[in-house]
This record gives structure tokens, C-alpha cells and sequence, in this order.
């Protein structure tokens, strides 16, 4: 049983934050107190951030103060060394890592780089490092340019350096090997590594992860920015000089290539962005001029008046040179870099064993059930049962990307609603991989069911004095169009909000798709992740002041809807007062919505009028409500209107740091969940899984 692992590597460059993203994403569905920590880091100064530490705590929230998370600077380590003070630079490392160990529940360790002229050393040290700590060794190594028996003999090797010096070793994992050699490379080397226990696995290269920003050309070349500067992050996936005439390079352009140039070359400038805006040629990543010369005075000019450019840059170093330097450019996957950051985390769920080394560190002290365990289990239900839902409000960059992540992920199907032109150029224009052959964009007035969607809006709402113009008109909005979708069974579930208003959302679900046999009322939760445990928070978006027969139905609501995402319901009817102390009306409806409750659902614990205090303590609830299953311990809080809810939910929010997902309409005969303007690309991706878990309950 461990509570760390320390990820050694044999060679540079063999991708510790892939391993370290993945790691700590899997720690965090078992426990929120994870530590990350590394003995010695190559920054000149404890201001200069350590570029993995950095990504970790940016990308994950660790609660860590950054100081914590190492002993030492590479120069210090060096000076210790040399000065024959080597128990010194040990002890130093363990008295911060025992440090670090105390506050959490579990500590990855990552060594040092394996870069420059003391390989050996540094192998040796962090063998002895990982020793002194009691940390078993999670050893990756790379098949960068090897063959498949080279592979092998060299984690043979490893694996003996490691035993020799005492070391527990959990696993090996190769990285960067050929797709075409993954699966052979896999049976050879559980065929030559002993015992069934250790963790082996393959990742493929990955030519995304490997292709630097173009702003860390920028960095690492000191290039100057003539334009496009605010597209820094494209990725350069290769490396083209150009030499030849126009008819000829073009037919040797390939996607996102960083071209390569002499500045005078004004020809290949111009002719490079026309390809790069024709359908009918690669877009390309930038272009690199070389030579220390610029666009001479009228391209310029030309260049000064076009939009969206693509990023062009000036060296000072000639052609030759300005390749070689190209080829020690080092890509990292920074914090701000989401597209890398989600392509690892997937790269690691897909090839590493991760049930296997789990298993292997042992049992982790589970404190409740933490966020990320809870959006990682709506990612998981979703994708079990695949479901189609329809995004109203397409032309949004929040939306698109976060239909890139869903897609990808392959967590639902998607159709976008809005011009389609307008929505690829955006695509395009914010750089997104999305199968555009996978996605239908719908403008509702060009689509093929328009006139059958406005007949059928007609005959729905005839009755209310609608008349098919009206129909007609209102079926153009894609709040209709998408809510007809879903009525119409062309899709599962609808998804607006993040430029309308809640009422715009969901007034046509309320027309026609309307409420659940035996419910009158639609309401809403947050489902709210606190640190160690999630809470559902009904109603805190659509009713201003429920009756007692509506707050009974919210409270059922409620509990189905924290039953089918894996909260167990305990329903807490809040007010002012706990048990028979409280008199008045606001007490007296809570108290006739109690009853309604349990005469409806009599299996249902469910407790109220009780206060919040005596609704999450135990203490309190012992004196307030003594003998009650459900004070001290409720998961469902029922508010008894939409001001105390809402005000509550933010309070908590921000308080806490709870992450607040919702609101989830619930009630409805198939799911329309609604948006906050202000919402993120994560609260749009969580809000479409939980309506495709609710289309699949449906």
C-alpha cells in the first residue's frame, strides 16, 4: 500500500506531463488532497516557474502553494554536490517532501529531466532519491526512432539499474512509439518482463503533442512579430523551406506547416496566405522570414490591410540556420494550452492501464465523493449510451469548443443550429478539430423540416389562438427549431442559454414538450461539488415562491434527479424553523410539503421544516432534530422559494469554492436544460452530459 509514486525517466523529452496530467486527473477522482512535488527543479530562480509543477497546479486547482512543491534549484543541488554535501542535499529533500506528505492524502513525485552532459548522475539520483522517500518508481522511457528489441534491451536495463539500487518498481511505460509497432511492442516486452503484477504500457507518438506553439518559436528563436499576433497559439506540425516558384511549392504545403522563407521573397508571402484561405490547399501555421529582411514597403502596405492573418515572424539568421535552430525548439504543454492538456489526459485514459495501477498503489483514503469523481462519472454515464443533442446557439465560441471536446471524446452526438458558413469560419477561425462530416449545422429556415416543424407548432398550440404565420415565424427562432427537435425525436435533448435568456430557453418546452404524468411544475438543481461530497440545491432558477403542493413535487423531483446521477437521497425541506419549534405560513407550507412528500413517496427520507445548520451537522442536528435519519446528513435541500435558493447556491459558491453545476431543469417529458450567459466551456460540456443521462432515464 503507497500513498506517493515517483515517475523516473531513461531519456529526454519521454513525456512526463502526459504521465503527470494523467496521474493526477485519476488521483482526483479518489481523493481532492493530491501533492505534487519534485526534488530538484531547472529554474534559475524560486520566481522562475517549473514548467510542470506550474501546469498541474493551473490546470487541476491544486490547493498548493507553489514554494511547497520542491527542495531545491538545479544550482543548488550542483553546488551541495560539489561541495561534498550530499546527505545535506537528502535530507533537504525529504524534510520538504515529509512536509508535503502530512497535508495530503497522496504525492506524486516527478524527477529531474535527464538533460545535458549528467545523464548518468541524474539517473543514479533519482534512483537513490526515490529510495530515501519510500516512493515506488512509475519508469517511463521513450521509442523515439528505436526498434522494437532495442525497446526491449533497454527497459531490461532500466529495470535492473532500479532493482540493484533497492527500488520498488510499479511499471514501465513507453511512450512515443510508432502507431505501427504499439501492439507488437506490447507482447514483446511482457514476454521478456517478469511477473504479472508490473503495470507495461505503449503510447503511440503523437505529432499534436510534439509540435510546438508558434509563440514558443517566438520565445526559444527571440523572432520578432510583423503580424498575427494574436494567433501565437496555431501549432506548427512541420517544418517547410521554401526555395522553389509559386507553381511548384504549392503542391508540398501541408496542414498547419510553418513555412520558411527569405524576407524578400514577397512572392511567397502573398501566395503562402492565399493557399492557406483556399479550400483547395492546406492552411498553413505562420510564416518564419529569415535573413533579418522584411516585406518591402507596398506588400507591407497590402499585409497592414487583411484581417485574421496567420502569425509572420522575422529571424535575424539566414535560412540554413534558421532550419537548424528550428529543429531545437521544445515544445511544452502549457497551462493556457487546453487542446494538448485534453489530448493527454485522453492518450493516458486510452493506453495505461489505469484500474491496473491503481490497484498497484494501493487503497487511497476516500474522504467522499470529490468533483472531479463526479464529472468524470457523468462523462463515463454519458458515453455509456450515447445520446443526440442539439446545441440552439452554434455560432458561439463557447459552444463550438465545447462541442470539440465532446465530439472528440465521442461523449454524444451534436447538431449545431445556425448559418452554416458563418459557423466553419469560426471553426476555422478558432483553430478547433471538429469532423465536420459528423456535426450537422442547421439554419432553421433552410432545413428541410422547417415547413413540417411550423405545421406541427401550429397544430400544438391552435388552440391558443396560435395561426401558422405565427407558427411559421416563431419556428425560425432556434430556441423553437431545437425544442421541436427534441418533441419531434430528431434529437434527444436541447441545450440554450448561453446567449438567451432562461425564459427564451425553455417557454417553447413549456408550450409543447411539457411536464412528466403526475407533475405540474418544472423546476431546477445545482447540483453543488464541494470538496469532498455533491449536494443537490432545488429550486435556485425557475419558481419565485412554489406552493406546498409545487414544493412537495420539487422535492420528489429533486431526489429522482440525484438518484439517476448517483446521489443517494436524503431531502431536507429547509425554513426558518427545525421540527414543531417554527410557527407561521412560510413554516406551515414547508410543514404540508413534508407530508405531501411522504404520502407520495413513502420510501423517501425525507425530513422538514429543518434549518440548514441542523441539515448538514451532526452536532446541531443531534440537539435540533434528535432521532432523524436524514438531519446531519441530507444530500437534497429543498428551498422553500427562489430567493432563498438562489441566494443561497451563490453564497455557497463562493464561499466554499463549490463547483456549481446547473441549473438542471427537471420535470419535463425530454430533457431542455438552459445555460448562464456568463457560463464556461467546462459548465457547457458538464450541462450537455447530464441531458444526455437524462435523455437516456428518459
Amino acid at each position: 500500500m503507497s500513498n506517493s509514486v515517483y515517475v523516473a525517466t531513461t531519456d529526454p523529452r519521454c513525456g512526463k506531463s502526459v504521465m503527470s496530467l494523467g496521474i493526477v486527473d485519476l488521483l482526483l477522482r479518489r481523493t481532492s488532497r493530491v501533492g505534487v512535488f519534485r526534488p530538484v527543479i531547472r529554474a534559475r530562480s524560486p520566481e522562475e516557474k517549473d514548467k510542470n509543477i506550474d501546469l498541474l497546479l493551473s490546470h487541476f486547482g491544486l490547493d498548493l502553494k507553489y514554494e511547497d512543491t520542491f527542495a531545491f534549484l538545479r544550482s543548488e543541488a550542483r553546488r551541495l554536490i560539489a561541495q561534498g554535501k550530499y546527505d545535506d542535499l537528502m535530507n533537504g529533500i525529504i524534510e520538504k517532501y515529509k512536509a508535503l506528505e502530512e497535508q495530503n492524502d497522496f504525492v506524486l513525485c516527478i524527477g529531474s529531466d535527464l538533460e545535458g552532459e549528467e545523464v548518468a548522475l541524474e539517473f543514479d539520483f533519482n534512483a537513490d532519491v526515490a529510495r530515501n522517500l519510500g516512493c515506488p518508481v512509475l519508469i517511463l522511457s521513450s521509442a523515439a526512432n528505436r526498434d522494437i528489441p532495442t525497446v526491449v534491451s533497454a527497459v531490461r536495463a532500466t529495470l535492473d539499474a532500479f532493482a540493484e539500487r533497492g527500488t520498488q518498481v510499479l511499471g514501465m511505460v513507453v511512450n512515443r512509439a510508432d502507431m505501427d509497432m504499439v501492439s507488437e511492442l506490447r507482447v514483446a516486452l511482457k514476454e521478456e518482463l517478469p511477473g504479472d503484477d508490473m503495470l507495461l504500457s505503449v503510447i503511440p507518438h503523437n505529432g499534436t503533442l510534439a509540435s510546438p506553439m508558434i509563440k514558443e518559436v517566438v520565445e526559444q528563436l527571440s523572432a520578432e512579430i510583423l503580424y498575427g499576433g494574436g494567433q501565437l497559439d496555431r501549432l506548427a506540425h512541420d517544418y517547410l523551406i521554401i526555395a522553389m516558384h509559386l507553381e511548384n511549392y504549392l503542391s508540398y504545403l501541408t496542414d498547419n506547416a510553418l513555412l520558411i522563407t527569405p524576407g524578400d521573397r514577397n512572392e511567397v508571402i502573398l501566395s503562402a496566405l492565399q493557399a492557406h484561405q483556399s479550400h483547395h490547399y492546406p492552411q498553413i501555421s505562420g510564416i518564419l522570414l529569415s535573413g533579418g529582411l522584411k516585406p518591402a514597403p507596398a506588400v507591407s502596405r497590402l499585409l497592414d490591410g487583411l484581417t485574421g492573418m496567420v502569425p509572420i515572424l522575422s529571424v535575424s539568421t539566414d535560412t540554413y540556420d534558421t532550419a537548424v535552430n528550428l529543429g531545437t525548439v521544445r515544445s511544452y504543454i502549457t497551462p493556457d494550452n487546453r487542446a494538448k492538456i485534453d489530448l493527454s489526459l485522453e492518450l493516458f485514459e486510452e493506453f495505461i492501464g489505469a484500474d491496473q495501477l491503481l490497484h498497484q498503489l494501493g487503497s487511497i483514503e476516500v474522504r467522499g465523493i470529490t468533483p472531479r469523481m463526479f464529472i468524470y462519472s457523468l462523462m463515463q454515464q454519458a458515453k455509456s449510451d450515447k445520446r443526440h443533442i442539439v446545441l440552439a446557439e452554434g455560432n458561439d465560441d463557447r459552444i463550438l469548443t465545447a462541442a470539440e471536446y465532446l465530439l472528440n471524446r465521442d461523449i454524444v452526438d451534436l447538431t449545431l443550429l445556425g448559418n452554416p458558413s458563418e459557423v466553419r469560419a469560426q471553426i476555422q477561425r478558432l483553430g478547433l478539430e471538429i469532423d465536420l462530416d459528423r456535426v450537422p449545422i442547421i439554419e432553421p429556415r433552410q432545413s428541410a423540416q422547417f415547413q413540417d416543424y411550423a405545421q406541427a407548432l401550429f397544430e400544438l398550440r391552435e388552440h391558443k389562438g396560435m395561426n401558422l404565420d405565427t407558427a411559421t415565424d416563431l419556428m425560425s427562432d432556434v430556441s423553437y427549431y431545437g425544442t421541436m427537435m427534441v418533441y419531434k425525436g430528431d434529437a434527444d435533448g436541447m441545450v440554450s442559454g448561453a446567449v438567451h435568456t432562461t425564459m427564451h430557453t425553455i417557454l417553447p418546452a413549456l408550450q409543447f414538450v411539457k411536464t412528466k404524468p403526475g407533475f405540474s411544475v418544472v423546476s431546477s438543481v445545482f447540483f453543488m461539488c464541494l470538496e469532498d461530497r455533491v449536494l443537490v440545491y432545488g429550486d435556485c432558477a425557475v419558481n419565485p415562491d412554489p406552493t406546498a403542493e409545487e414544493l412537495s413535487e420539487i422535492a420528489v423531483s429533486s431526489a429522482d434527479t440525484a438518484r439517476a446521477f448517483g446521489v443517494e437521497p436524503r431531502v431536507a425541506m429547509l425554513s426558518y424553523s427545525s421540527g414543531e419549534s417554527g410557527k407561521g405560513e412560510d413554516v406551515e407550507k414547508v410543514r404540508k410539503a413534508t407530508r405531501l412528500v411522504q404520502d407520495r413517496r413513502p420510501e423517501l427520507e425525507v425530513v422538514g421544516p429543518i434549518q440548514y445548520d441542523a441539515a448538514v451537522d451532526p452536532t446541531v442536528a443531534a440537539q435540533k432534530m434528535p432521532g432523524s435519519q436524514v438531519a446531519g446528513q441530507a444530500t437534497v435541500f429543498i428551498f422553500p422559494d427562489l430567493n432563498t435558493g438562489n441566494n443561497t447556491y451563490k453564497a455557497v459558491q463562493r464561499e466554499t469554492g463549490a463547483i456549481a453545476i446547473g441549473p438542471v431543469l427537471q420535470g419535463l417529458k425530454k430533457p431542455v436544460n438552459d445555460l448562464s450567459r456568463g457560463c464556461t466551456v467546462k459548465d457547457i460540456i458538464n450541462t450537455v452530459a447530464i441531458t444526455a443521462i437524462q435523455a437516456q432515464n428518459a
